[in-house]
């Protein structure tokens, strides 16, 4: 058996009591406290999450735009310095190789911040579908290189500010810093206003080496506004609350952006005739036999990933993610179904165990918070 992988900071985790678990490979906490207790703490306080796990590779070159709109859903050339964009990179079928950010750092550079369990798929995919000579691109895995905390919930910008001369107001939504400087550390950081808890907050890259300091500088500044470090339990119904996909349930090989109701991440309007663009193109004007929707319980029990969804008798689809909500206290679900039974208010049947309980396709996001 391969050993597990872990991130720089996993000296830290004992601490705070982590329950660590194998995720992908690596050794990482599912929580610290509970799911729950921790859920509810990043949507009205603030969470630190580790995420050094994610997978970070550098393209770059006077052909690097060229290359990743040939490569990528989303129109990169709306970039600028400064700024992100997510997007998902596609097979000829429409399936999805993987879905990530792309920052912009400058001219002709470019930093794709993709899932931890697709970085070596990715960076192959990439250096497959490059023709260009190492003077017009260069395609490298920096994942080693980075240690990355998010930092989620509303009163982030406010326990953040306290250790960076920056001002963190001044760094909108999909946009960043590169030379942010925090607290004693003389390494500077990435500072991006991105997340993926549906809150406030920001994802802070640094290098490797800094990456425990970096830390506990920031728990230490939020001691007294509630921050607590938080596990991939939460972060996955953080996640799942305000319908962000999870790559391998709501977006795969096998799922399409436009099933996985990304249309806004697909540009098929782009001059660039991307990978996959045909199969989407399609979608998007015809509608997808299969759409991605919320349901909502009406029986007693909660519907979990790979449940079969019934309409009439009829098998109809298949739940990708469910729980019972922590903060709608609601037991709900999103589900792949075909695209007749797609409209909310629809009735359907979820197969839990031996029985079939009453659901209804509800509106999504599920929770989407105050701005």
């Amino acid at each position: 058996m391969d050993e597990l992988k872990r991130t720089s900071l996993f000296p830290e985790y004992e601490k705070y009591g982590a329950k660590t678990i194998d995720f992908g490979g690596w050794d990482l906490p599912v929580h610290f406290s509970s799911i729950k207790h921790e859920h509810v703490t990043t949507r009205t306080k603030a969470g630190l999450f580790d995420v050094s796990h994610m997978g970070e590779i550098v393209v770059k070159g006077p052909k690097s735009l060229d290359f990743l709109q040939k490569l990528v859903t989303n129109d990169v050339s709306k970039l600028t310095p400064n700024r992100a964009q997510y997007t998902i990179m596609c097979y000829e079928n429409g399936g999805a190789v993987d879905d990530f950010l792309i920052y912009m750092m400058e001219e002709n550079d470019y930093l794709l911040v993709v899932n931890a369990a697709n970085t070596e798929k990715d960076y192959d995919w990439l250096v497959k579908q490059n023709n260009y000579t190492v003077e017009q691109l260069t395609i490298e895995n920096v994942s080693d290189k980075y240690a990355q905390v998010a930092l989620q919930g509303p009163l982030s910008e406010e326990i953040l500010q306290t250790v960076t001369e920056t001002n963190l107001n001044e760094i909108r939504f999909f946009r960043f810093e590169s030379e942010v400087y925090l607290g004693s550390l003389t390494t500077p950081a990435i500072v991006s206003r991105t997340g993926y808890t549906g809150e406030d907050g920001f994802e802070i890259y640094i290098e490797k080496s800094s990456g425990r300091e970096l830390w506990n500088l920031i728990l230490e500044a939020g001691k007294d506004k509630g921050l607590e470090p938080i596990g991939l339990g939460a972060r996955d119904t953080l996640r799942f609350e305000a319908n962000l996909v999870l790559y391998g349930q709501e977006l795969s090989k096998d799922i399409t952006p436009i099933e996985a109701g990304l249309k806004f991440a697909v540009k098929v309007d782009k001059e660039t005739d991307f990978i996959g663009k045909d199969v989407l193109k399609e979608q998007v004007e015809n509608n997808p036999k299969r759409k991605l929707v919320g349901i909502e319980m009406i029986d007693k029990g909660i519907p979990r990933t790979g449940y079969e969804v019934y309409h009439d008798g009829e098998l109809c689809g298949t739940v990708t993610s469910g729980t019972q909500s922590p903060t709608l206290q609601k037991n709900i679900g999103l589900a792949l179904v075909n695209s007749e039974y797609a409209q909310e208010g629809t009735e359907l049947d979820v197969q839990v165990r031996k029985r079939k309980l009453k659901a209804v396709v509800v509106k999504t996001p599920f929770y989407k918070r105050d701005k």
